[in-house]
């Protein structure tokens, strides 16, 4: 913490900085280095927050797979705009990036689902995500029926599962400092695609 970030040590892509720090996250071997915070807004205004994973980045973007029937794709649909944070408080940094939330293509989806254990995909078609439930019991009894019916062979992408790509505007680097004067320096991307890297007051 004590040894800061300054601008020189940025790379002049968000994406790279972003490998660097997420590597360094991994390395240290703190739990869940790619859990993110996923901020969306309902119709009426009210935020919501949750933690969904990271699965995939590059120069494009980041992407997290959800039920596209669940809220937090009914709030995506109606205000694609959201916010993601990577809180990875035992290194003392923070990234927020804020962008446009968009569905990935089918083949996409396909390609990840097919990497899930069976378990994982069994349970994307046994949850109707965010719904309302009487019991955990009828969850169950959910999974073992899909646990039949799929099983012999291949698990199939379900037609309401999928993946969202946020496509940044901004994205913040936050690190630690002693006596609050923490280091932030924010990439906002301008109108010719390249980006602008500003320092911000702690």
């Amino acid at each position: 913490m004590a040894q800061g970030l300054s601008h020189g040590d940025l790379d002049a892509s968000p994406f790279r900085q972003f490998e660097r720090w997420f590597e360094d996250a991994i390395a240290t071997g703190i739990p869940e280095p790619n859990a993110m915070s996923l901020a969306t807004v309902a119709s009426d205004g009210q935020p919501f927050l949750r933690s969904v994973l990271l699965k995939l980045y590059d120069e494009k973007g980041f992407v997290f797979f959800t039920n596209y029937q669940s809220r937090k794709s009914q709030q995506i649909a109606g205000n694609p705009r959201v916010a993601l944070l990577f809180p990875w408080v035992a290194l003392a940094r923070q990234i927020h990036i804020a962008g446009v939330a968009s569905k990935v293509a089918a083949t996409e989806s396909l390609k990840y689902f097919a990497t899930r254990p069976r378990g994982s995909q069994i349970g994307a078609w046994a949850s109707p995500q965010s719904q309302v439930i009487t019991s955990r019991s009828l969850l169950e009894a959910k999974y073992d029926e899909i646990m039949r019916k799929f099983s012999h062979g291949e698990i199939p992408l379900p037609d309401f599962w999928g993946g969202y790509r946020v496509v940044p505007d901004s994205i913040e680097f936050w690190q630690g400092r002693e006596s609050r004067l923490h280091d932030r320096f924010l990439y906002t991307r301008e109108s010719n695609g390249q980006w602008r890297i500003e320092r911000l007051a702690p």
